[in-house]
C-alpha cells in the first residue's frame, strides 16, 4: 500500500510497501479520497507539534469510501462516502461518561497520537465515521477544521445577536467567524494580514475587520463604544497573541483558546479579576459539532470551494510540501487528493 510518512524534521518519504489495515471488531476500511493538510501537520513537519513522535502517517482531515464494514447500528455500508472524526476517545473515562469525548483523557488522534490518512487505505471505528448527506469529497473532508470552529463557538456560549472578536484568520479561525456568523452572531475579524482580512469579509460576511498592527484596542473600542467584545476567540496559536487577548475582553466577558501553542501562556491577574473574566480552552470538536458543520454547508452557509487554495495528487505531495509553508503562497487550506479529482 502506497501512503507518505514523516519520518522526522523535514523529512517526506514516500513508501509502498506500507501494511494493509486490519480491520477489528467494530471497525470499517476506508478507501482515503481527501485529506486536508492543516497546522498541526505543518507544525509536525517543522518540527514544533506537541504530543507528536516521529516517524508518522499524517493527515487527519480525512474522507473516502467505505471499502469492508461488518453489521452496525448506524446503518453504514460498503460503497457509502464518509467523513472520519479523528479523535480516537476511549469511552470510559469521565470525561467520555460525560460525552465530552473531545477531551477524553486518553485519546489518540490519528495522525499526531497514531498513524493517519496519507495512504491509501486506513481502518477507522465505526463510531468515528460520519455519513455527510448531501456533501462532496471535498466537503466532507473540511468538516473536522470547520467542527474544530464549531465547537469552539458553542463553548464561548455566545449566542444570537452577540459580538465576537475572533483573532486570527487562519483556517481554524476562518471556521470560527463562519461558524459563529451561523450561530447568528456579529463577528469581528482580527489578523496582521489584511488580504486574508478581506478574505474574512467575502468568504465569512464578518461585519468588521481590524488590523493587529494597527492600534487594535482604540479600533476595538470604537467599534464597541468602548465596552469591548464581550467574546473573544485566539485562534493564533501565538503566545504573544494569546497573551494580548486578555486586555481585548470585555468586563464579565470570556476568552476561548482554540489556538494551542508549545509554550507558557501568562496573564495580569488584577485585570483578569477586574473584568471577572472567563478564560478556557477549546480543544477539538464531538459528534454534534460535525453535525453542525453538515447542516450549515448544506443550508448554503460555508464556501468549500473558496476555502480549499491548493490541491495535488499525493504523489506531487512532497515536492508541494514546502511551498505551502511560504507566506507567499496564499495557502488558506490545501488538499491532498486520492483516487481521481473528482469531488
Amino acid at each position: 500500500m502506497k501512503g507518505v510518512i514523516c519520518e522526522n524534521v523535514g523529512r517526506f518519504v514516500v513508501r509502498e510497501d506500507l501494511p494493509e489495515p486490519c480491520m477489528r471488531e467494530d471497525e470499517a476500511i476506508i478507501k482515503v479520497r481527501r485529506i486536508g493538510i492543516c497546522g498541526t501537520d505543518l507544525h509536525a513537519y517543522q518540527g514544533n507539534q506537541p504530543y507528536f513522535t516521529y516517524p508518522r502517517v499524517l493527515g487527519h482531515e480525512l474522507s473516502g469510501t467505505i471499502e469492508q464494514i461488518g453489521d452496525n447500528r448506524e446503518g453504514l455500508q460498503a460503497g457509502d462516502l464518509v467523513s472520519v472524526i479523528p479523535y480516537l476517545h476511549c469511552g470510559h473515562c469521565r470525561p467520555c461518561r460525560q460525552g465530552k469525548t473531545n477531551c477524553c483523557q486518553n485519546m489518540k488522534v490519528l495522525g499526531v497520537h497514531v498513524d493517519g490518512g496519507l495512504r491509501e487505505r486506513i481502518a477507522v471505528p465505526i463510531r468515528n465515521l460520519i455519513k455527510p448527506e448531501g456533501l462532496t469529497l471535498d466537503q466532507a473532508a473540511m468538516l473536522e477544521p470547520l467542527a474544530i470552529g464549531a465547537h469552539a463557538v458553542r463553548r464561548s456560549g455566545m449566542g444570537d445577536g452577540e459580538q465576537v472578536l475572533v483573532i486570527g484568520a487562519g483556517p481554524i479561525g476562518l471556521g470560527v467567524m463562519a461558524m459563529a456568523r451561523y450561530a447568528g452572531a456579529k463577528v469581528i475579524a482580527m489578523d496582521v494580514n489584511d488580504e486574508r482580512l478581506a478574505f474574512c469579509r467575502s468568504w465569512a460576511a464578518v461585519e468588521h475587520t481590524v488590523n493587529a498592527l494597527r492600534e487594535p484596542r482604540e479600533q476595538l473600542a470604537e467599534l464597541t463604544g468602548g465596552s469591548f467584545p464581550a467574546y473573544v476567540i485566539d485562534a493564533t496559536g501565538n503566545a504573544s497573541s494569546m497573551e494580548s487577548a486578555f486586555g481585548l475582553v470585555g468586563h464579565g466577558g470570556s476568552l476561548t483558546f482554540v489556538g494551542l501553542v508549545k509554550s507558557t501562556i501568562t496573564f495580569n491577574d488584577p485585570e483578569f479579576h477586574a473584568r471577572e473574566m472567563t478564560v478556557q480552552g477549546s480543544r477539538n470538536a464531538t459528534r454534534e459539532d460535525f453535525e453542525r458543520v453538515i447542516a450549515a454547508i448544506n443550508g448554503g452557509y460555508v464556501d468549500i470551494g473558496a476555502y480549499i487554495t491548493h490541491r495535488c495528487a499525493l504523489d506531487d505531495m512532497i515536492d508541494r510540501f514546502d511551498s505551502w509553508l511560504l507566506p507567499e503562497s496564499k495557502v488558506i487550506k490545501a488538499m491532498v487528493e486520492l483516487g481521481g479529482f473528482d469531488k
